[in-house]
């Protein structure tokens, strides 16, 4: 794989620089495919050699063709060559061509994954808080997007070693509450409850609503409701808790239709308890100032700066989101005493979490630093045939509908034994490339027309991809996966594969770095073209038996490698569509 060849560059290198290899290893990279020209495997950039980066570009290219002159072709690079402040090494076609390919084979899903770049990462405890819907209101875009990135994050961190903790903080604490539990007291009906609690609930919510508005006396009931709530009434708080577990039911089955799950399902109430510590404390240290209008803030700026204050208790004294956000962060860090925690939501609330972590950071917390917000952009313009997306769920049978009338008029679709599930899948994977296609920060528009064509970069071309190779193995697996011959795979097709196979551990690391899937998806959409111009060109049927075998362990390494990486992306491979 590309760590052994890296290796054994920077141990040639090491002896002309007189450097540890482990200095070299990350300068070394495998070179991208390029569909004008046969390029080297690898190249060293001399810019991230080079200390002080005060040299001119000519300098810079004196000392590479220096460097190359140095270095020796050996067993495993076969030529030298300098390039624009790189020297460039292609490997032994050969050696290339067995290494690769028995890598993939050998490592299955861990290919890229015991590379050299990971090495000396220690293995971490990671918390991974997304998703985190509001019970009673609409399940909207953001929170589809909190769930399918969050759910990313924490299967790379996974996959890398660390041990993760995936917790979806609901929304079940607040003023809503207090309009909910006035609601359905009013407008609620226990069998409607039970049989469509988040439809049933969100419907009560949207009335008692229009209600409080033009009726105050049902605001103040609405009030009244939370505050014996937050007193712990035990009638008020049985009533809460039905509501709570009836939509964890429901939310459980959701998630799962999208190959979800998580360890913990916490919320804001198991920390109303805890909100009143937090203000004691804060008060203790002198932070806390009460308002002319009787509610509790911090001044973060210490100048009364408007834009720096947070307010933490309501003038009635009940607590807010903010306060429990404190107070889950200190409990998470006494539970898990985790190396990172990671927050998955939209980018408009990254002054939220800027003020959260400043406030910890005051109180004396100084693992703070170990908190990170991962923001992302805003999706315009996703509506389903009934209108805008209040549930998930609405979500998920409009792309199952919308898939499966795709399937239908296309007339390669092969019969299926549950066209839903594989519509799903495939559905939901044109749903996460479009999705993960540009940095997480970006707003896009959404097209429904667009993530479903099965042609271009789409999460449906991906997997026609997989479906297709899977076919191939299916139809001459047997007879020719024993043994192969590494001569058979010198064609430029062939070449370009192996080489792009060489960066996957290169993408991973990337994205490990970063938390951004795109340099995945770009990669994996790379992939699939590469293997649709291959299966084009180098045919398996009527070839002879060692030109056969040879082509068919490349297709099944492409195969194993897109599976691999569509799976952290959470999107799961079809074998037929």
């Amino acid at each position: 794989m590309a760590c052994g060849f890296r290796r054994s560059i920077a141990g040639q290198l090491s002896r002309v620089l007189d450097l540890p290899p482990e200095n070299l290893i990350k300068s070394i990279s495998a070179v991208p495919v390029s569909r004008k020209e046969e390029v080297a495997d690898f190249q060293l950039s001399l810019d991230s050699l080079l200390a002080n980066n005060n040299h001119s570009s000519s300098d810079i290219q004196v000392q590479a063709k220096r460097l190359a002159e140095k270095l020796k072709c050996d067993t495993v690079v076969s030529e030298i060559s300098t390039g624009r402040g790189t020297v460039n090494f292609k490997i032994n076609r050969e050696l290339l061509t067995k290494t690769v390919l028995q890598q993939v084979i050998e490592d299955g899903s861990k290919y890229g994954l015991k590379s050299e770049l990971f090495s000396g990462v220690p293995q971490k405890k990671i918390v991974v808080e997304f998703s985190s819907p509001n019970i009673a209101k609409k399940f909207h875009v953001g929170h589809l997007r909190s769930t399918i990135i969050g759910n990313f994050i924490a299967n790379l961190k996974e996959a890398l070693g660390h041990q993760v903790t995936r917790i979806n903080y609901l929304g079940d604490w607040g003023m809503q509450f207090g309009l909910l539990g006035t609601g359905f007291q009013l407008f609620g009906y226990e069998e409607k409850l039970q049989s469509n609690p988040l439809q049933h609930l969100f419907e009560v919510y949207v009335q008692v609503n229009k209600e409080a508005a033009d009726d105050k006396s049902v605001a103040k009931s609405a009030q009244e409701f939370f505050q014996r709530l937050e007193l712990g009434d035990a009638q008020a708080l049985s009533l809460w808790q039905k509501f709570r577990d009836l939509s964890i039911e429901e939310y459980i089955r959701i998630y799962k239709r999208l190959d979800v799950y998580f360890d913990e399902y916490s919320g804001e109430s198991f920390y109303r308890e805890k909100s009143r510590e937090i203000l004691k404390l804060l008060d203790s240290k002198g932070l806390l100032k009460k308002t002319v209008k009787g509610t509790a803030v911090v001044d973060l700026s210490g100048n009364s700066d408007p834009s720096s204050i947070c307010t933490v208790m309501r003038s009635d004294g009940t607590s807010l989101y903010a306060t429990r956000d404190l107070a889950a962060a200190i409990d998470r860090m006494d539970k898990y005493n985790f190396d990172t925690m990671i927050y998955v939501t939209d980018k408009g609330q990254k002054k939220h979490f800027q003020q959260v972590f400043q406030m910890l950071k005051i109180m004396g917390y100084d693992w703070v630093e170990r908190c990170q917000h991962v923001p992302f952009g805003v999706v315009q313009g996703m509506k389903t045939r009934r209108g805008d997306v209040t549930f998930l769920e609405d979500v998920l049978n409009e792309i199952q509908l919308r898939m499966l009338q795709n399937m239908a008029s296309i007339k390669t679709t092969k019969k299926l034994e549950n066209p839903q599930e594989t519509a799903e899948k495939v559905g939901l994977a044109a749903l996460i490339i479009q999705d993960f296609r540009s940095a997480l920060l970006s707003d896009y528009q959404f097209s429904w027309d667009r993530i479903f064509q099965s042609r271009g970069d789409t999460g449906v071309f991906l997997q026609y991809t997989h479906a297709r190779l899977h076919s191939l193995e299916e139809t001459f697996g047997c007879g020719y996966l024993n043994d192969f011959n590494t001569a058979c795979l010198q064609e430029p097709q062939s070449v370009s594969i192996l080489q792009h196979l060489l960066r996957f551990d290169e993408v991973l690391y990337r994205s490990s770095q970063d938390l951004q899937p795109r340099h995945i998806v770009s990669y994996l959409l790379t992939l699939s073209h590469l293997a649709a111009v291959a299966h084009k060109t180098l045919h398996i049927k009527d070839s002879p038996p060692e030109v056969a075998g040879a082509r068919l362990h490349l297709f099944k390494a492409v195969r194993s490698v897109l599976a691999n990486g569509m799976k952290l992306l959470g999107i799961t491979p079809v074998c037929r569509m």
